[in-house]
């Protein structure tokens, strides 16, 4: 895959993404979320909860980079794609769906039949997105994001695709 500036490469996230994979995904979740979660979760939310959050998910992150710069990521747990975020630079250059094909065949080689994900109810661009690349909409869900207090639930819509 090419963008305009350059080629896509996926490789596993080193240690040394984390504060790119930090950014991204503050700047993007701010972008998808603000306006459509509890006031709860937008207070733990914060610039500096992405800083921890990020070197803690090395593990299971896939980086998209284009000109050796991360230009996006994925995290994969199971059958559940759980984050797939991509830097404004490189928003509508084809990254995204780089990604979201990678996190599909991740799932599918973890063994599972069907991927999962959880969108905020009013993000409706990212819904659009997963629509168009063959996810289907399974109705609304509570999903239930990670605080230090306990999880706090979200209106969100669950998407599901067969992998496999």
């Amino acid at each position: 895959m090419a963008t305009e500036a350059g080629a896509v490469t996926l490789r596993p996230a080193r240690p040394e993404d984390s504060r790119a994979i930090a950014t991204i995904w503050y700047q993007g979740w701010l972008d998808g979320h603000l306006g459509h979660v509890p006031d709860e979760l937008l207070a733990v939310r914060t610039k500096e909860s992405f800083g921890t959050r990020a070197p803690q998910r090395v593990s299971d992150t896939v980086v998209a980079t284009v000109d050796d710069a991360v230009a996006g990521f994925v995290m994969v747990v199971g059958d559940e794609v759980e984050q797939v975020y991509v830097a404004t630079a490189h928003r509508g250059s084809g990254v995204a769906a780089v990604l979201l094909a990678e996190a599909e065949r991740l799932v599918a080689a973890g063994g599972h039949e069907r991927a999962w994900l959880a969108v905020v109810a009013g993000n409706a661009r990212a819904r659009r997105f997963y629509e168009r690349n063959g996810w289907t909409d399974e109705g609304p869900i509570d999903y239930p994001a990670a605080s230090a207090d306990g999880p706090i639930a979200v209106p969100a819509h669950r998407y599901v695709k067969r992998v496999r």
